[in-house]
């Protein structure tokens, strides 16, 4: 004990750094993340399985990593709980969330399945203070458990959201360690979860661990990979769909699952970064451990009614490429001036909506030998198409001249690359372009 202890105390001094797609930091049992960017700098709050030979879930502390995008994460700071008002080692240092308001972040911590903490620190990785000395939400204080908490922000107002198979919401007081008013029950209207795929287990409806989102004006309310909506924060919410089905996943990360199916320990959170919506969850596809779970991130695709689209499960991840196969437009890191839009094809396509419209792909392995760069677009005019190195402002390397579509499908356009290297980061630059007048939908690279 005294060993392993040591060695990850030996990591945190080091600031270890890995790379990674899916899983984001492979075999290091982190868990049920919480994802926030804060300094153009994206900050997971997780939890951490002690070990892959876990036989039951043994969780010693609390963990915070970063990224600069998504690819590259750095471990920044553990908090143990002997630093909080535990005050002892502790075996069940259960899921997390984070917040910033007014010149300090809060770092929100649940005491196993029964009350949430909250230390309170100058930076998104600490150090951090116990300032209450005891829990914010206590055993005692709703008919729920009192732990696997929320943390979000609306309007400059902050709530807290949690509980098990029914969840309550509070606002929070400026301190954001108080609670404004008595926590309210969430109504949600046909529920279904892991343990209730048909609407009729009544006892287990949901599941635990409770995540808030807003997209375009709606509330997203949701467990793992299954959500409601609505048009008011405290509801009530109608049940919508999980975003996770039997087609999500590429080969090899569909097994083995969870006892009640694929659908069940997705604990996670969405979020929004460089105008590109994310899906961060647990997985043990590549452990084969419930007990030792990773965190994969998959994109978010809204669609024009504001559901979520089916999500893809694979080793790929986010913000890396693969020239050997098919890129789909719509899976950028970052944009400027551009939509996502349904398309025909069941899919999603971009749009770009100014005169000066752009879209990154870092990152993008095996561009070498590539001379053809395939796209498939709609053009209502001809549009000229900038491919420049890692942004709008970086070297040219080529230039698409797209013709205007003969037909109203998508159509396959090729063009002679030049400059291009091994791995790449590029950005696709859109030029003198009306509205609504120019899709792409996905591209490739050929030899």
């Amino acid at each position: 004990m005294y060993l392993k202890i040591s060695f990850f105390t030996l990591l945190f001094l080091c600031v270890l750094s890995l790379h990674a797609q899916n899983p984001i930091v492979a075999n290091q049992g982190l868990n049920d993340p919480h994802i926030h960017i804060f300094n153009d700098t994206a900050y997971v709050y997780a939890s951490h399985d002690k070990s892959i030979e876990n036989k039951e879930f043994i969780m010693e502390d609390w963990w915070v990593w970063s990224s600069p995008d998504l690819v590259n994460w750095t471990k920044r700071s553990v908090l143990n709980p002997k630093d909080t008002y535990i005050g002892k080692d502790f075996l069940r240092c259960w899921a997390t969330d984070a917040a910033y308001s007014d010149g300090k972040y809060y770092f929100y911590f649940s005491e196993g399945n029964e009350q949430t903490g909250v230390v309170v620190g100058d930076s998104p990785v600490g150090p951090w203070e116990d300032v209450l000395g005891g829990p914010l939400l206590s055993s005692e204080l709703t008919p729920t458990h009192e732990y696997d908490m929320a943390v979000f922000e609306d309007n400059g107002e902050h709530y807290i959201i949690f509980g098990v198979w029914d969840y309550y919401i509070a606002k929070l007081n400026y301190d954001m360690v108080s609670l404004a008013e008595k926590p309210k029950k969430i109504v949600i209207n046909n529920p279904r979860g892991p343990y209730n795929p048909d609407g009729n287990n009544k006892k287990m409806p949901t599941d635990d661990k409770p995540f808030m989102h807003k997209y375009n004006g709606k509330y997203y309310l949701s467990w793992g990979c299954f959500y409601a909506m609505s048009e008011n924060l405290y509801g009530p919410y109608d049940y919508k769909d999980s975003v996770i089905k039997e087609e999500s996943f590429d080969e090899g990360y569909d097994a083995p699952t969870w006892p009640n199916g694929f659908l069940q320990g997705r604990h996670g959170s969405f979020f929004e970064w460089h105008n590109q919506w994310y899906y961060i969850y647990c997985d043990i596809s590549q452990t084969g451990n419930r007990y030792f779970r990773d965190s994969f991130i998959s994109y978010i695709h809204y669609k024009e009614n504001g559901e979520m689209a089916t999500i893809r499960v694979d080793g790929i991840g986010v913000g890396n490429y693969d020239a050997k196969g098919i890129i789909e437009a719509e899976d950028y890191f970052k944009s400027d001036n551009i939509v996502k839009v349904e398309n025909t094809k069941g899919g999603f396509s971009i749009e770009p909506t100014e005169d000066i419209s752009s879209v990154v792909y870092p990152n993008i392995k095996n561009l070498k030998h590539s001379s053809t760069l395939e796209l498939e677009v709609i053009a209502n005019q001809a549009v000229q198409l900038e491919v420049r190195e890692n942004d709008a402002q970086g070297m040219l390397l080529f230039i698409c001249d797209v013709p205007k579509n003969e037909i109203y499908t998508f159509q396959k356009r090729s063009f002679a690359t030049k400059n291009l290297k091994e791995n790449q980061s590029l950005c696709f630059v859109f030029k003198d372009i009306k509205p609504e007048s120019f899709k792409l939908n996905r591209f490739k690279f050929k030899n």
